[in-house]
């Protein structure tokens, strides 16, 4: 094992980290600001991965299945909150566990009655076919340099919307104290309601993206969703930068364990959460 060999899997899990705080800065945002457990959020990211499948057999372009696959996850996100979740708010967490819980059953019947059992895959766009050489005998797919690329910028874009916006102000002070900004004569239904669509809309976007470079299958989101939940727990609730430093974590531990310690590397993720919980039981970012 060379220094290229590390240097690759530090790129595959640096990329595969950026994957995870898609997912998983969606799901803190809607369990720190709403107080939500949506065990259905990794079927937003199986919605967004059959969405590109689908859409770039319609339309034969990946860029405008993108495009269309968020509008299409952001309303999808807005119905089952104005339908569904808004009830759930000033319920206990178990009402939410199994509203949602059926959500995954509905969404994956719903999967299979529309595109079936079959195991697809989406084509690389040929602009980002290739690979960028590293040594003379390894070389790096443009592709996943490009998934990483866009997660940073997302990253980026929810920094400067949460830290530098009205809207993030008010995201912000709606997480900290709910009925005062009720009190103010701010909307927070709607607000609740456009943080849930966003929410949604970055899990399916994160599905959309990793679809090219992996198969598109019923129930892809559970194992998905299992990850998250580890993010989410060792940055810490409600945390846009534990997210984020959770999921590199992971997923810089899940690759290395893959490959230096097949036989355990299932247990990594859970063993390192369990160690960061001794030393900060509200995770790296979390606050009471």
């Amino acid at each position: 094992m060379d220094a290229s060999f590390f240097l690759i899997q530090t790129l595959n899990g640096v990329q595969y980290g950026f994957l995870l705080f898609l997912v998983a800065s969606g799901l803190t945002l809607i369990f720190g600001i709403m107080g939500v457990i949506n065990l259905a959020h990794g079927s937003f990211y199986m919605i967004g991965a059959y969405l590109a499948f689908w859409l770039v057999r319609e339309t034969g372009s990946f860029a405008l299945a993108l495009v269309l696959g968020l509008v299409v996850a952001l309303a999808v996100g807005w119905l089952v909150e104005r339908m569904l979740i808004r009830h759930l708010y000033a319920r206990d967490h178990l009402y939410q566990v199994l509203l949602t819980y059926g959500l995954i059953l509905i969404f994956n019947e719903g999967q299979r009655l529309i595109w079936g059992n079959d195991v697809h895959g989406v084509l690389i766009p040929s602009s980002l076919t290739g690979s960028i050489p590293l040594t003379e005998a390894q070389a790096y797919p443009i592709y996943r340099l490009f998934m990483s690329a866009c997660c940073i910028a997302v990253a980026a874009g929810m920094y400067l919307l949460i830290q530098h916006t009205r809207l993030g102000m008010t995201i912000r002070a709606g997480a900290s104290n709910r009925e005062m900004v009720e009190a103010l004569g701010l909307d927070i239904d709607r607000l609740f309601a456009l943080v849930f669509s966003l929410g949604a809309a970055l899990a399916a976007f994160a599905g959309m993206l990793s679809a090219p470079v992996s198969s598109v299958y019923p129930g892809m989101g559970e194992q998905i969703l299992i990850y998250s939940f580890v993010v989410v727990v060792i940055g810490g609730i409600g945390s846009i930068k534990g997210a984020l430093v959770g999921a590199l974590l992971i997923g810089l531990a899940d690759t290395f364990a893959r490959v230096l310690l097949p036989q355990v590397s299932g247990l990594t993720i859970y063993a390192l959460m369990a160690m960061v919980l001794v030393w900060r039981p509200l995770g790296l970012f979390g606050r009471r």
